[in-house]
This record gives C-alpha cells, sequence and structure tokens, in this order.
C-alpha cells in the first residue's frame, strides 16, 4: 500500500510540474526576447487548461491541428498563460501569469492575445472560435513559409 501511494504521489508531482504544452512556452520574457529575434509575434493563450471546456476545445479544434502548428513554426512564438484549478504551477509562472492577466486585462478564458515582437497588443480574440487560424492569418499578414 506504501509503494502504491509513494508511486502515486510522484507521479502527481511529476504531473503537476510539467511545462506547457508541446511547442509553447510558460516564460514570457524568454518567449519575447525570442520574438524579437526572430521577428515573429507572439501568441499568449490565457487558459483554464484543466477545467475550462471552451479552452479544450480550442486546444483541440484549433492549436492541435497540422495548418495551425505549420502556421505557427513560421509565424509565432506560442506562448500559454495557464490558470488552472486542479492542478498547481511553479510559483513563480503563477505569478508571472496572475501579472499578465492583469496587465492584459483578461476576464475570461480563453483570451488570445496577439503581440508584434516588440510586445505591443495587436489583436485579441476572446472564447472559443473554430475560425482563430484564418483570423490570425489575416493579422499576420502574408504567411513566411516554414521555419525549419
Amino acid at each position: 500500500m506504501k509503494t502504491w501511494l509513494l508511486s502515486a504521489l510522484s507521479l502527481l508531482l511529476i504531473a503537476t510540474s510539467l511545462p506547457a504544452k508541446t511547442g509553447w512556452d510558460d516564460d514570457f520574457e524568454k518567449s519575447l526576447a525570442k520574438a524579437k529575434e526572430t521577428k515573429k509575434m507572439v501568441l499568449l493563450d490565457f487558459t483554464g487548461s484543466d477545467w475550462c471546456g471552451y479552452c479544450m476545445k480550442l486546444d483541440a479544434d484549433v492549436f492541435s491541428k497540422p495548418a495551425f502548428k505549420k502556421f505557427a513554426k513560421a509565424n509565432l512564438v506560442l506562448v500559454e498563460l495557464d490558470f488552472p484549478k486542479n492542478t498547481s504551477l511553479p510559483k513563480k509562472t503563477e505569478a508571472q501569469n496572475k501579472e499578465l492577466g492583469k496587465k492584459y486585462n483578461v476576464n475570461g478564458y480563453p483570451t488570445i492575445v496577439l503581440l508584434d515582437s516588440d510586445g505591443k497588443e495587436a489583436a485579441r480574440f476572446v472564447g472559443y472560435d473554430p475560425e482563430l487560424l484564418s483570423k490570425l492569418e489575416a493579422k499576420v499578414g502574408k504567411p513566411k513559409t516554414e521555419a525549419k
């Protein structure tokens, strides 16, 4: 019983300390620096990954699709700013996300904020939108060729 409990607790610790989803970062400053260096825009995804139904639907219907991934790889630096209810984030990440939520006046989830490479807000999309990719393409301009 003790071994099972220790194993379960270990898995829980690992699961709650995992970084943002694949292809996404959770460090805003590092991502902004990368955007400046690569001359890409920054997409901030304010999400409630473990409780927000529309956030999960946006992940499944837009962010996980090959067309979005291809577009993002060529044009965006992706930042997930998570506000989970059932898992814990590192204190630094939690504080950063709260600060950015206030800075960008986020009142609901999902909220997508598109920044230019200098960190200036270029667009905002609130709520679930299955057409988000086409709206991002229109805002970013002519898509660049896929980055290698």
